[in-house]
């Protein structure tokens, strides 16, 4: 009988196809893969260990799969991903529910640490961070009409905030022959949007050509047949050159859609953060990529509450929003991560005040955002089909301006046909519901 193994991915993208890299050479090796984990003999919790939340998430779930072996409703845990590579040895001194901690450095090893579950010792296998694997196949987790495409693992930007580093390591570019390579394998097999992630995708080659390729990768991808849609995530604001827009701007299959992250306007902060700029130079930039790329959705995330902002800064930092009219924008509180410089600066606030600050940023965005909601009225856009909502007896999908997980989406009728997912269709907005949009098939669906 074969040994039946599920997985829980936790956090971002990044994660997620690595977790989708370790289920291919699971089941490869014979076990049978169950998609639901607490259905599963072996359970994995591909963890996030980026900020506290994700921590106390991962945490969370990893103690209620640990129920779940105590009522024999599973017999192995074993734990993976960026938590168990921050913390290692403490995992294993504090979860001792875990029967395997396994480092990123060791997911290629996975069968082998699975095969050798059966002899009940506990595991702890960690190696090197950068040992990641990059490239291999994958089964596809995300909807079958879209995926991930990681170019990069690794930053090299070092923020003061950030552990990735810690976790990740350098940053390790992808060769362009085995990206292009692995997306051609994807759109095989019904993907129509590639999305292209990294830690800082616009960093993309210089370890391996001396230069960012992004441009280039780019222009080869959308050579691919049958790709219909091609979305670029994490792009550092500074590193935007004018041949990137340019790429942007004239290629067909690239959305016009662009995810800058600022995390602040500030000069002061920034340069705390240990990232150029100030506000003068962010709005010359989001002046000039509008200015390339016309009608253009920007993305943006921020934090508030960094060690040192002062009150005056963040009335600063709000005005910017409010002036930039940013079309999706994320804002978190500061989260103080061990081991890194900003934990141990002074002017740390309180988190009552950090989410406070977040939480004004939210409300101003919800003012934009419905203003734009609204003007798309009446207009005509197309959206790609993810499924039927049977409460509110509507599909829903998204649109080319929205990026799967973070962004809205458009709940909409098609009283004449029954909608497949992974569907292109046109749907005509009719009102706004909060971040979504609500319309009505407005012509027969096409491929």
């Amino acid at each position: 009988m074969q040994t039946k193994v599920g997985m829980v991915s936790l956090g971002c993208s990044k994660n997620q196809v690595d977790a989708e890299r370790m289920l291919y050479k699971i089941g490869a090796a014979g076990y049978k893969l169950v998609g639901d984990a607490a259905l599963a003999d072996i359970a994995i919790i591909n963890t996030c260990g980026f900020i506290q939340s994700a921590k106390e998430e991962a945490i969370e779930e990893i103690l209620e799969f640990a129920e779940l072996k105590k009522e024999g409703r599973i017999k192995k845990i074993v734990v993976t991903g960026c938590l168990a590579e921050r913390y290692r040895h403490e995992i294993a001194e504090e979860l001792p529910e875990a029967d395997a901690v396994v480092g990123l450095g060791e997911n290629d090893n996975i069968v082998e640490i699975l095969d050798s579950l059966s002899e009940n010792i506990p595991i702890e296998r960690y190696g090197v961070n950068e040992q990641l694997c990059l490239t291999g196949k994958r089964i596809q987790t995300t909807l079958p009409f879209f995926a991930y495409l990681k170019i990069a693992d690794g930053c090299n930007n070092r923020c003061t905030y950030c552990s990735i580093p810690q976790i990740r390591g350098k940053m390790r570019s992808v060769p362009m022959e085995d990206a292009v390579a692995e997306a051609k394998e994807l759109v095989s097999k019904g993907v129509r949007e590639l999305i292209v992630i990294a830690q800082d995708t616009t960093r993309y080659g210089e370890d391996i050509y001396g230069k960012c390729m992004l441009p280039e990768l780019l222009k080869k991808l959308c050579e691919i047949d049958d790709l219909k849609w091609l979305r670029v995530l994490y792009c550092y604001p500074d590193r935007i050159t004018d041949e990137l827009l340019d790429t942007i701007a004239s290629e067909e299959k690239i959305v016009k859609y662009l995810d800058i992250p600022i995390q602040h306007c500030c000069g002061d902060i920034l340069r705390r953060m240990n990232r150029p700029g100030d506000e003068e130079t962010l709005r010359k930039i989001i002046a000039h990529i509008r200015e390339k790329v016309p009608d253009i959705i920007l993305r943006t995330t921020l934090i508030t509450g960094f060690p040192g902002e002062t009150g005056e800064q963040f009335d600063t930092l709000a005005d910017f929003v409010k002036d930039m009219r940013f079309d999706r924008l994320g804002c978190f509180p500061y989260s103080a991560e061990e081991n890194t410089p900003a934990a141990e600066m002074d002017g740390q606030l309180s988190d009552e005040e950090k989410q406070h600050r977040a939480d004004i940023i939210m409300e101003q965005q919800m003012i934009t955002v419905d203003a734009k909601n609204t003007a798309m009225v009446g207009k005509v856009i197309e959206v790609v089909t993810e499924g039927f909502d049977r409460y509110g007896d509507c599909y829903f999908g998204r649109s080319a301006m929205d990026a799967p997980d973070i962004d809205g989406k458009v709940y909409f009728t098609s009283p004449l046909k029954k909608l497949t997912t992974g569907l292109f269709t046109k749907v005509k907005i009719t009102s706004v519901l909060d971040y979504d949009l609500i319309g009505e098939v407005y012509d027969e669906p096409a491929e």
